[in-house]
């Protein structure tokens, strides 16, 4: 028993120092942290951060696009975000003559905005605790297939209530595994126009080489601005469409940071794995994470070849591949931090505890004496489906002609019926036509040749054997294991090869053509690799999955009995998230201390014409010598970023970072590749987010851009 009260004791003292830093807490629950928070030194009530009666902070946060945040800066709909969450439409909008990507774009008119085609923008209106509702007819004997069909139909009604009599978008997610469920309710505006973005020179300084790095110079932003309709509803674009007026927008503050100071972040944050057990996290850092590092390096190599050849083939793979080269990084990074502050013994000590604390009581060896013997048993079986599992998504799926074959698979299952449907296969045949020439804008064929003759030879000699393709190791032997004589010959013959064919095909569609595309070795090793994967992999991959799921789900409600003291934070899965700390440098390793700013000095210093990531625009240099620095300035020379211990991770991009009281003083960008575990496991000595400041983002537009127009839109405190 004495030991059962320590253990206890342990817990409460390491739950009230985690507080502090660790946590990504839903706003709806805000009344849980502000006492912390305010003791950190935040001048905000819970009612300033989230409120469905009041204007309030959440109102100025929004989901920009499909995986990054944005905040509004303007009472005209003015979005601020990072450059690289804007970075696909600055794309679409560029071409070789308006290279905006290259060159920059501002609008100095609202006349000169240019439509984001695509893109949204949505406001979270309120969020509700539907777990009581989710749950109506469920008791303790309801089994699991019971159980999931309950909660099927209970969500149905639940999002049906929430949108009687209106527009929005509705979602009910599960927190904690299931244990508790919330409701989403959102405003989205589709009508997005891209107002300002510095040229990658600045927006994306640093590149690839600086990703998930500190000290970091990115003048990572970019600005868009919403429009509605005459009744500041979300409208499709139109030009009688005018500004949106929101509700609440950020005040943005020109007197920056100090050691220690409160910071907070409000975004979107994608996804976390707290409660991984150890047998999980050995998985992702010693064999998971490895294995898909090695793969996207030949991919990323590949690509930048080429890329470094040609303009045009620049601008076409430049969002592919930063997309590729972004999880790539922060693998490496996860990696060698789980590995760094044994993670896995970590994991080991917090199971250990909670054997003992089940061992200790009748009801809790009924409850959860099986947990972690079950977890033993299904990660054994699945650690070889997960690594065959990644090769399929990261090898296979990584050429760009069998996902694209892929699309084809609706029509030829459409044609195969014994009568197919007329109207569905014109349908088909319009969004393969919409589909084919988007995918060949984007597509050079000599790339994904050579991804190709690499990926299937990483999958032949990497896969388990027991998942291995028959027909793959049919081909091994006929080819030699001559993997890049095999892609020439199959990109010579394949259809979807030649746009022109392929499109011509679509024009004249008939059941010759689907013939053809059954037939063609391209569509065939797609449909080959879908059939295997599907009877060795698939669907044992869901099973286990969804047991594991289960499983944690009872893992965490146990956590949480055990160790009642503590505020958890649910995993980040895309709902709206606060997460708050200190301005702090730290030591990466031995003899090495980072500061918690950075300035125009490193920018310069970095600086080099030769090297693409750290090219310096002529007129920045300019500014530079000049020290034009204006009131953007602090201590004779201009601030760039700055770390703190805020947790955050993908979908935070474009967070705003507010102040103690409210105001916005800096975009999170990024984290420090040295703390990137921090979604499986947060350690405040190491994990910390990348902040742009915002007097660097404002320099931008007023020095920079000449912006002007865009600065009196705003509402500057010094």
């Amino acid at each position: 028993m004495k030991k059962i009260v320590i253990i206890s004791l342990l817990f409460q003292i390491i739950s009230f120092n985690l507080i502090a830093d660790e946590g990504m807490w839903l706003p709806i629950l805000m009344g849980q942290n502000i006492e912390q928070m305010n003791k950190l030194g935040c001048k905000l009530t819970a009612e300033d951060i989230y409120s469905v009666n009041n204007s309030s902070l959440k109102d100025a946060i929004v989901i920009f696009g499909r995986g990054c945040t944005g905040s509004l800066i303007s009472e005209q709909g003015l979005v601020i975000t990072n450059h690289h969450c804007g970075f696909g439409s600055i794309q679409s909008l560029s071409s070789v003559d308006h290279d905006y990507l290259k060159n920059g774009f501002w609008a100095t008119e609202k006349s000169q905005e240019l439509p984001a085609t695509g893109l949204t923008v949505s406001f979270l209106v309120r969020m509700e605790d539907v777990t009581e509702k989710v749950f109506k007819g469920i008791i303790a004997s309801t089994s699991e297939t019971k159980r999931d069909s309950i909660i099927a139909v209970n969500i149905e009604e639940v999002k049906k209530i929430a949108k009687e009599g209106n527009t929005y978008k509705v979602e009910v997610k599960p927190f904690y595994y299931g244990n508790e469920y919330y409701l989403m309710v959102y405003e989205v505006f589709q009508d997005i126009r891209l107002v300002g973005a510095p040229p990658s020179s600045i927006g994306n300084f640093g590149g690839d080489t600086d990703n998930w790095v500190w000290p970091r110079h990115t003048g990572d932003f970019s600005i868009f601005r919403i429009y509605a309709d005459k009744n500041n509803k979300p409208a499709p674009y139109s030009t009688e469409n005018a500004p949106y007026k929101p509700k609440k927008f950020l005040t943005i503050s020109l007197k920056g940071v100090k050691q220690n100071d409160f910071t907070m972040v409000y975004g979107f944050p994608g996804t976390t794995q707290q409660f991984l057990t150890s047998q999980a996290v050995d998985l992702i850092a010693n064999y998971q994470n490895p294995n898909k590092i090695a793969l996207r390096d030949i991919r990323l190599k590949i690509i930048d070849s080429y890329m470094k050849s040609n303009d045009t083939i620049n601008i076409m793979y430049a969002d592919k591949q930063k997309g590729i080269a972004n999880a790539w990084k922060k693998w490496i990074g996860e990696s060698t931090g789980l590995n760094r502050f044994k993670a896995v013994n970590k994991k080991k000590v917090l199971e250990n505890d909670f054997a003992q604390w089940v061992s200790a009581d009748p009801n809790r060896k009924l409850n959860y004496g099986q947990v972690l013997s079950t977890f033993d048993k299904l990660y054994s079986e699945f650690k070889p489906i997960a690594i065959t599992n990644d090769f399929n998504r990261e090898a296979v799926n990584a050429v760009e002609l069998i996902n694209f074959a892929s699309n084809f698979t609706p029509i030829i299952i459409e044609y195969s019926k014994e009568k197919p449907d007329p109207k569905k296969i014109e349908s088909l045949v319009v969004s393969l036509k919409s589909t084919a020439k988007a995918f060949y804008n984007e597509f050079y064929l000599p790339i994904d040749r050579e991804i190709f003759a690499n990926m299937m030879k990483a999958y032949y000699e990497n896969v388990p054997k027991e998942h291995l393709p028959k027909f793959l190791s049919t081909i091994a032997n006929q080819c030699q294991n001559n993997w890049h004589n095999f892609a020439n010959e199959i990109y010579s013959q394949t259809v979807f090869a030649d746009s022109i064919r392929l499109l011509t095909f679509l024009n004249n569609f008939d059941t010759s053509t689907i013939s053809t595309i059954k037939n063609d070795n391209i569509y065939r090793l797609y449909a080959n690799f879908y059939s295997s994967y599907s009877q060795r992999v698939g669907k044992r991959f869901g099973e286990i999955s969804d047991s594991l799921n289960i499983n944690y789900r009872k893992y965490v409600k146990g956590l949480k009995e055990m160790q009642p003291n503590k505020l958890f934070h649910p995993d980040a899965n895309s709902t709206l998230r606060v997460s708050y700390g200190k301005v702090n440098g730290f030591i990466p390793q031995e003899a090495i201390e980072y500061s918690y700013f950075t300035t125009i000095n490193g920018v310069i210093e970095k600086g080099n014409k030769k090297v693409y990531d750290y090219v310096v625009p002529e007129k920045l240099k300019k500014l530079y010598a000049d020290k034009n620095y204006g009131r953007y300035q602090s201590n004779g020379t201009l601030p760039v970023a700055f770390i703190a211990t805020n947790h955050t991770s993908g979908g935070n991009s474009g967070s705003p970072v507010l102040d103690a009281e409210g105001r916005l003083i800096g975009l999170n960008f990024d984290r420090c590749w040295e703390g990137t575990m921090s979604d499986i496991m947060f350690d405040p000595k190491i994990c910390r987010n990348i902040t742009l400041d915002i007097r660097y983002a404002l320099f931008i537009i007023d020095k920079y851009a000449d912006a002007g127009s865009l600065m009196r839109e705003m509402n500057i405190i010094e």
